[in-house]
């Protein structure tokens, strides 16, 4: 039986390891021809340069009878998101799949964050999102569409302590996400978000984590399926979309709104407060609401 990615090529970025990996490797077993690029280095960013990780993962796909390529441009440039999509079509003529993977962490609190550490992680998430897709795009726009899976976060989507830089990187891709996939429609591009959780390099000694054995369904391997999913046409109505994917399993993230509070006419501050429970979600009778839907 053919795979879900039959005939398909994939470009996956940072995927010398963790989720990226997974995914290369099986998005291959599914049928794809896939393109593995990873700069190498440490979790921040930091050195780089080398695409060891990167040849090892395409060894290991081709021994098993799979397809695959290294790349280690770098993706937070243009030149290196042009370089990726060569490489894709050096070797195999096409690109119908990226997932946008590649990232890095230097968390900090705000107080203590650096212009190095925000400039740093912006450049890699949100720019190299940008760079790696922007050609990749261009290339799907003139010769029949493809599908996309940018990769933003809880920590973007919901907060979390100690990620300024990475929140907002991830909370611009979530935008990315919303806006590429209304412009895709005409393309037949499909642009979904990811916001994934897994024991990775990346995650491993993260507070909660250090020290702890894995829950066997936070492994990369057992997160994968759900990006999977994401690539192929079985998600070909669900375009614009953001899918938590974790040991949790798979869920829809959406962004919603209250029934609000609007008069019609001019209003005061004090007015707005004494409408609270149209205007907030925490309000008691919206949470009542919100349990029973």
């Amino acid at each position: 039986m053919a795979g879900l990615l039959e005939g398909k090529v994939a470009i996956i970025t940072g995927a010398g390891g963790g989720l990226g990996e997974a995914y290369a490797r099986l998005f291959a077993q599914e049928g794809a021809a896939v393109v593995v690029n990873d700069l190498g280095g440490p979790r921040d960013g930091s050195g780089g340069g080398s695409s060891v990780a990167a040849q090892k993962v395409v060894d290991e796909i081709v021994a098993a009878g799979g397809r695959a390529v290294a790349n280690g441009d770098d993706v937070s440039t243009l030149a290196g998101g042009e370089n990726i999509l060569k490489t894709a079509l050096d070797a195999f003529g096409r690109a119908d799949i990226l997932v946008c993977n590649a990232g890095i962490l230097r968390d900090r609190t705000f107080a203590n964050t650096s212009e190095e550490d925000w400039d740093k992680v912006i450049k890699v998430h949100l720019k190299g999102t940008y760079c790696t897709a922007l050609p990749v795009w261009k290339w799907m726009k003139d010769n029949g569409g493809g599908s996309m899976v940018l990769t933003s976060s809880t920590s973007g989507l919901y907060g979390n302590f100690g990620q300024t830089n990475y929140g907002a990187a991830k909370a611009g891709i979530y935008g990315m996400v919303r806006v590429m996939s209304i412009e895709g429609r005409k393309y037949n591009i499909r642009v979904m978000g990811l916001a994934p959780g897994a024991y990775t390099r990346m995650t491993s000694d993260l507070p909660g984590r250090a020290g702890r054995e894995p829950d066997p369904l936070s492994l990369p391997q057992n997160v994968a399926p759900g990006v999977l999913f994401m690539v192929s046409d079985l998600a070909a109505e669900h375009s614009g979309k953001i899918l938590g994917v974790s040991a949790r399993g798979v869920r829809e993230i959406k962004m919603l709104e209250t029934e609000g509070f609007a008069p019609g006419r001019p209003y005061t501050a004090q007015e707005v407060a004494e409408h609270a429970a149209q205007v907030f979600f925490d309000a008691p009778e919206n949470v009542h609401k919100l349990a029973a839907g």
